[in-house]
């Protein structure tokens, strides 16, 4: 508390009447990303004890949702469900709550019980970080954004890909607010993907049309794949290099002469 108190994201946060300083964390990430725009719903996991939920709130003004397995105390205008993340009834009621076409955005600032073990910590940073991917991927809106705390390590990269392959942009940021001796960082997902392709899916295609750039254009599921360095008629095994919301770029990795 004593650390707390010299803080000034500390104090500006009793001057300001938030009820945490991690407010300013969702400002400053916010400024930066344009996550929440005016009227977005938002649905915030690990919620409590609300500073984000008052953010969103503020800068969205549309429905604003928090979940978390404590019970937050109330703020006008905002809606609460006590919940695990991971459960499908906690899942119903968010969708229950914003409606089955999605959230517009999905934040979250958890982070786990720290027990001073590095590693340990670590490792449950990045179990809470894929739990809010993988509740985020169920209430999104296709092309809403994802923002989630991480503390950083050996296996931030990796998580980072996982993020990656299901958003069209995605960054990792420290706002100045974070402490300066914290590991947290953020992870920012912009435009999130509905697509039947990820990146580095591969798949056995046949080039039967050419574009205007000169590049082979096919069609996986009804979505638009584009292939470098192909010919009409075409043969090839492609590999999925990188996924926009309405389609996607890919390479070559085999010709037909060389597949088994």
């Amino acid at each position: 508390m004593a650390r707390d108190r010299r803080d000034k994201y500390y104090w500006k946060a009793k001057d300001d009447g938030f009820r945490s300083r991690a407010a300013y964390k969702l400002f400053q990430i916010n400024e930066k990303h344009n996550i929440i725009k005016k009227g977005d719903t938002v649905v915030d996991l690990g919620a409590a004890p609300g500073g984000w939920l008052e953010v969103a709130r503020h800068i969205s003004g549309g429905r604003i949702v928090g979940v978390d397995l404590k019970r937050i105390s109330f703020l006008e205008g905002v809606e609460t469900i006590a919940g695990d993340i991971t459960a499908d009834r906690t899942i119903e009621k968010i969708l229950n709550l914003v409606g089955r076409g999605g959230s517009d955005v999905v934040i979250c600032d958890a982070a786990p019980n720290l027990s001073g073990n590095w590693s340990l910590d670590h490792a449950r940073s990045i179990d809470l970080t894929r739990c809010a991917l993988g509740c985020a991927k169920k209430i999104l809106r296709p092309g809403g954004h994802f923002v989630v705390k991480v503390f950083q390590g050996d296996m931030f990269t990796e998580v980072l890909n996982e993020v990656r392959d299901n958003f069209a942009f995605t960054r990792s940021y420290s706002p100045h607010a974070s402490r300066s001796q914290s590991a947290e960082t953020y992870i920012i997902g912009k435009k999130f993907l509905t697509s039947p392709v990820r990146r580095g899916d591969e798949f056995d295609v046949q080039i039967n049309e050419i574009g205007s750039s000169g590049d082979g254009v096919v069609l996986i599921d009804d979505f638009v794949v584009f292939v470098k360095d192909v010919e009409l008629g075409d043969n090839v095994r492609i590999k999925v290099q990188d996924v926009k919301p309405n389609f996607a770029f890919s390479e070559v990795i085999r010709k037909e002469s060389s597949i088994d």
